[in-house]
């Protein structure tokens, strides 16, 4: 059976320098809008929050496109967004409902460290109300088993 392994935390909580770390991660699909929406930035000279807005919706297009290609091809899946919601977590199982479902949840920084991580990340600014809202979701629907998670692992 293939698997999904659905990355859940808020920016900065090491959810992409986690992958980068993981051997066995380079035989999955890595999907995330991010990487569409930095190449886009790249390409026009501007920043990531510069052109948040404008690709966002062509770049979750992109990354379903990436999805429903990695399941032609039955390959496992690393899903790497923030998923705090229950919600957000419920339209991907929709996409995969025969995968076997892993959360691999990642925990929220210290206000402080967080807010430093943020930061060190230039063009790339979240608004403190986005941030705030996310690290809420994800404390009041934390990831479940009864939600459909077959395993959840925590970093």
């Amino acid at each position: 059976m293939n698997k999904l392994y659905v990355l859940i935390g808020v920016p900065g909580s090491g959810k992409s320098t986690w992958v980068s770390r993981q051997f066995w991660a380079k035989d999955c699909a890595y999907v995330s809008t991010d990487k569409f929406v930095d190449a886009y930035a790249h390409e026009t000279g501007r920043t990531y929050s510069e052109v948040f807005k404008d690709i966002m919706p062509k770049a979750v297009d992109m990354m379903t496109a990436e999805v429903i290609e990695a399941r032609k091809k039955g390959k496992d899946i690393i899903w790497d967004q923030t998923s705090t919601s229950i919600a957000s977590r419920l339209r991907k199982f929709n996409m995969l409902p025969d995968y076997y479902k892993i959360a691999v949840v990642f925990p929220t920084p210290e206000k402080e460290e967080l807010a430093r991580r943020l930061k060190s990340r230039p063009g790339k600014g979240i608004p403190d109300s986005v941030v705030e809202q996310m690290v809420f979701d994800l404390e009041m629907e934390p990831p479940t088993q009864k939600e459909g998670f077959d395993e959840i692992w925590y970093t």
